[in-house]
């Protein structure tokens, strides 16, 4: 063995650790070798399986560390090879090792500011290091004895992930540093000059690291100070869409009134975090859409997303029409409150994914097709909570409960109004994902309705949103109660397939005479997520929308009113989509007599 492995030995395991490791690097992989890029989302629990195990190999860019004889011996050649050159050249290799040193110190202290992070000083500080891990006392003595190892912001070590060149030369560099304070207090006997020698030939190994490391920070600080001179806020950023909808319907031969239309809708949302885990929404939006007329009165069938634009009038007026809060509570809670424009579909799972995008710019064109109507009775301002539970799975989201309460006219101080005196409904669902590719949400609402009111009206008092009148139209002279039970489902069986579908029933209760009665809905879609290119999606959907036979004498509304939809959404860039459509509706109004509705449309979403 040679008298200046077991030097190094004397000065700083660490030294010797860094010396075995980086030898081995720099064997394995040529300077300037591109490093893999390397993703790790391990849970807690998983790293703690894996580090039970009895060995590692570490990998640097796609390259695997020899053992450890093998390294033994490189290093011994190495050093002989380093002996040599030291004889023949002497100067140069004295201010070639200045160079790198200062080069390495410099480097070492850049980035450092006062409000870094504080520096490990204890292996229990790492949360995903176990005193049952095979390299428990290594890591120890690196991080409380020498101070070489500081582990990742997040207070995470990351012991089973692959290591890249660039980790393994800022980890080095640590170690040196540890050397030189060493060699400045009183053990300077313990160095000599061809342990010097050994580490300026690692120090060069990684020069070209350190160097191209060092520009891409220059370049990124760069980068910062220009967006920090010309950023809007440190805590809030601007989301936008427009959507252009050219549409009309045919097949009414009753009815004249209707021309093909240019309609527009905007949005801006102002996305604030204060605390980096919660999120405050403040959007204005606007537009001009209004609803196309399909020979059926009061009907709210083939109403479609972009038709919801937040001015009343449809007059392109500018109004704040949602402002909500989301926080954490704990660390499997959230908590939505909102002062105005609170749905259901903003905190709990609708499950119906490619038609449903929470947005209604880029999924379904219908209200319908894009959620379970159950999730369209109430809104406005309140609060829900949202408690997750189980594993994560990486279909929709991870199993929760949800309850919450929404109130319709919030701010009217007036008699039969307010917060609890006014329309309100309260929702509970479960939401659970039995697999990565099924998942099931059971909600159930109750919902309090004054006269005049409209049963799915998304808390807009008296204008309906999805469904034919019969389904909507609550009494004119008193209030109504309604409980409504819903069933939602998505079953993925591939990345490019999903089939996803709800059924709901409403059960409303008059206080009047003859005020009570029961709507049904139901519908089932099948997606194609990328068809034909990334991001398009190809959906159809077929059902049919609220409705309640029977409920008025005198009127012929015993037909089932079905809803058939298609569209393709084709993503020409990542913030422009084109998605043309058509919606066929059968029977509105829940009369045959009518004639069928076809709607057709052309969206373009622009997002920014």
């Amino acid at each position: 063995m040679s008298n200046i492995l077991w030097k190094s030995l004397v000065v700083s395991p660490a030294v010797l650790g860094a010396t075995l490791l980086v030898s081995a690097t720099a064997i394995a992989a040529p300077n300037g070798a591109t490093p893999e890029v390397i993703k790790a989302d391990l849970s807690t629990s998983q790293q703690q399986s894996d580090s039970t195990q009895t060995g590692f190999t570490a990998s640097v860019g796609a390259t695997e560390i020899p053992q450890q004889s093998d390294i033994l011996a490189q290093l011994q050649q190495q050093t002989q090879v380093q002996q040599l050159a030291q004889v023949q050249q002497p100067q140069v290799q004295q201010q070639t090792e200045v160079n790198v040193l200062e080069q390495v110190n410099q480097y070492g202290s850049e980035g450092k500011t006062t409000n870094s992070q504080a520096q490990v000083t204890s292996v229990s500080q790492f949360s995903d290091v176990q005193p049952t891990d095979w390299a428990f006392q290594a890591l120890q003595s690196l991080v409380e004895r020498y101070g070489c190892i500081a582990g990742y912001p997040n207070g995470t070590y990351r012991g089973n992930r692959p290591l890249t060149r660039y980790e393994f030369a800022a980890g080095l560099n640590a170690c040196l540093d540890r050397v030189n304070e060493l060699i400045a207090t009183a053990t300077a006997e313990l160095v000599t000059k061809e342990d010097l020698a050994t580490l300026q030939r690692l120090q060069e190994e990684f020069s070209a690291e350190l160097a191209t490391l060092r520009g891409r920070v220059d370049a990124l600080e760069a980068r910062t100070a220009e967006l920090e001179a010309n950023q809007f806020s440190t805590t809030t950023k601007l989301v936008g869409e427009a959507i252009f909808a050219l549409t009309d319907t045919f097949g009414n031969e009753d009815n004249a009134d209707n021309n093909t239309v240019f309609q527009d809708r905007v949005r801006l949302d102002l996305q604030t975090s204060f605390t980096g885990r919660d999120l405050l929404h403040t959007r204005l939006a606007t537009g001009n859409a209004q609803r196309l007329d399909i020979g059926a009165d009061g009907s709210a069938e083939g109403l479609q997303t972009f038709n919801i634009t937040g001015d009343p009038d449809n007059s392109n007026n500018v109004f704040i029409d949602w402002l909500a809060y989301y926080f954490p509570l704990g660390d499997n809670a959230r908590v939505y409150v909102a002062a105005t424009g609170g749905i259901w579909s903003d905190v709990a799972a609708t499950v119906n994914p490619y038609f449903e995008d929470y947005d209604g710019g880029n999924g379904a064109l219908s209200t319908f097709a894009s959620e379970n109507p159950i999730f369209r009775i109430g809104g406005g301002a309140g609060a829900a909570v949202n408690f997750g539970f189980g594993e994560r799975r990486s279909f929709l989201l991870p199993s929760s409960i949800t309850v919450g309460y929404l109130g319709s006219e919030p701010n009217n101080p007036g008699i039969g109004s307010g917060i609890f005196n006014g329309n309100y409904a309260a929702l509970g669902q479960l939401n659970f994902n039995l697999s990565d590719r099924l998942a099931l949400a059971a909600t159930y609402v109750h919902g309090y309705h004054g006269a005049g009111s409209s049963l799915f009206d998304a808390g807009t008092v008296d204008n309906s949103v999805v469904g034919t009148a019969q389904s909507n139209n609550l009494s004119v002279t008193d209030a109504s109660s309604s409980n409504s039970y819903g069933i939602s489902a998505a079953f993925r069986p591939s990345d490019n397939l999903s089939v996803s579908g709800f059924v709901s029933y409403h059960d409303v209760t008059g206080f009047g005479s003859g005020d009570d009665f029961q709507a049904w809905s139901y519908g089932l879609g099948v997606a194609l997520p990328n068809f034909g290119k990334q991001g398009n999606v190809l959906g159809i959907f077929a059902g049919a929308e609220p409705y309640s036979r029977n409920r008025f004498v005198g009127v012929d509304d015993g037909d089932v009113p079905y809803h058939f939809e298609g569209f393709y959404k084709y993503q020409v860039s990542d913030n422009i989509s084109i998605t043309p459509g058509v919606i066929w509706l059968t029977a509105p109004g829940q009369s045959s007599n009518n004639d069928d509705a076809i709607i057709g449309t052309l969206r373009t979403t622009f997002t920014f």
